[in-house]
């Protein structure tokens, strides 16, 4: 059980690099030092958390983050044509998967890999998508409640807010029934709040009392453009324009986010409707694999931001209570050494897909604009193959 360590959090001025008030109405659980946080509210959420559940969430932290590294290796060995890195908010996308039920829903936008990793998404999968031979993604978003990645910023808040509309009317929201009782989380970063279908999906859920968490992970950079340069209020405020719910949590705390995301789930599944979450995180590697931070960004923000990294603080509290053993630390970085290797030697064996299978899913059915492109590509790839012949003959 977890026992808080030091006196009631009080508002504190933490001001980064760049001058941002860090900390201002944070919920933090965890301090970047590994020292636990009273707080009335959420510390009772993670009061049944037991050393193995608090060595589950770093566990997860750390094989995700290795994930990332070898993903991002892959991609500069042109194995992928892309990657999106999640370095650094391992803690926002653990604590809040965590908090799920099985039958809860989630929306992701393309960088939610932990979140994937707690719906039992096998992490090698997601990168069929980046390698270009799936065009959707490689998992069956039934099977694991996860849907597909979106890459197009802020369109999956509709398809969510929809989806939980639909739960609603199906009766699956406030029964009390916890085997029955479901909510819906959609994920988007800071970025996606300047858009309009976001806008649009905040106004149709409050006004239906939608069972859904509309979860922000704010890692202050839409590419090369600052948070400061997108609202002038903090984004959880947001929430207030639209008469929803809102708190603003440390996203580089996992057990915050865990209790943060656990009591707006709860909230929605019984029917009080959404909330927005904001997590307060930041962004350790490129926006992706073709973005060169260091043009936009000083080594000064960066390593403010390294000193306060999410799996650092969840280290430094289970070795401070004597729950972090040498032998689970050799044992984790051999699963996570293993977890490498299998990602490596899947994305080698994908080997490549005819090109006419991005045909395939265009329409569920025969479509005849798209029969006459894919007849002018095989004719067209065939002329090579007919030239490369006739230059063979020729000699």
């Amino acid at each position: 059980m977890l026992c808080a360590s030091a006196p009631p959090a009080r508002r504190r001025h933490d001001v980064s690099p760049t001058g941002h008030a860090t900390d201002v109405d944070l919920v933090q659980l965890l301090t970047p030092g590994g020292q636990l946080l009273a707080h009335p509210d959420y510390t009772p959420r993670i009061a049944h958390l037991d050393a193995a559940a608090r060595r589950g969430l770093y566990r997860d932290m750390v094989l995700v983050r290795r994930f990332d590294n070898e993903a991002t290796s892959l991609q500069r060995q042109g194995e992928l044509g892309l990657w999106v890195q999640s370095l650094g908010q391992e803690a926002a996308q653990i604590g809040s998967g965590r908090a799920l039920r099985p039958n809860d829903y989630v929306f992701p936008s393309y960088r939610e890999h932990g979140v994937a990793h707690t719906r039992g998404v096998d992490l090698a999968d997601i990168l069929r998508l980046f390698r270009g031979v799936e065009h959707g993604g490689g998992w069956d978003p039934a099977e694991h409640n996860f849907h597909l990645y979106t890459l197009v910023i802020a369109a999956h808040t509709l398809h969510a807010t929809g989806y939980a509309m639909g739960l609603q009317r199906d009766g699956l929201v406030g029964s009390g029934d916890p085997e029955r009782d479901a909510a819906v989380v959609v994920y988007f970063g800071d970025g996606a709040t300047s858009q309009g279908d976001l806008n649009e999906s905040l106004v149709f859920a409050a006004v239906n009392n939608a069972p859904i968490v509309f979860f922000c992970q704010n890692n202050q950079w839409a590419i090369s453009e600052p948070t400061t340069k997108q609202a002038r209020i903090p984004l959880a405020r947001r929430g207030d324009g639209f008469g929803i719910p809102n708190v603003r949590v440390d996203g580089n705390d996992v057990l915050a986010t865990y209790a943060v995301t656990a009591q707006a789930l709860e909230r929605a599944r019984s029917g009080g409707g959404p909330t927005f979450i904001e997590a307060f995180t930041y962004r350790m590697g490129a926006h992706t694999t073709s973005d060169d931070p260091t043009r936009y960004r000083s080594a000064a923000e960066d390593e403010y931001w390294r000193q306060r990294d999410p799996i650092e603080r969840m280290r430094l509290l289970l070795e401070g209570a004597g729950e972090l053993s040498p032998a689970f630390a050799a044992e984790l970085e051999a699963d996570a050494t293993a977890l490498a290797e299998r990602v490596r030697a899947t994305v080698k064996g994908l080997g490549r897909p005819p090109t006419g299978t991005m045909f395939d899913h265009v329409y569920g059915a025969p479509h005849a604009i798209v029969d006459s492109e894919r007849a002018w590509l095989a004719e067209y790839e065939a002329s090579f193959l007919d030239g490369a012949a006739a230059e063979g003959g020729s000699h």
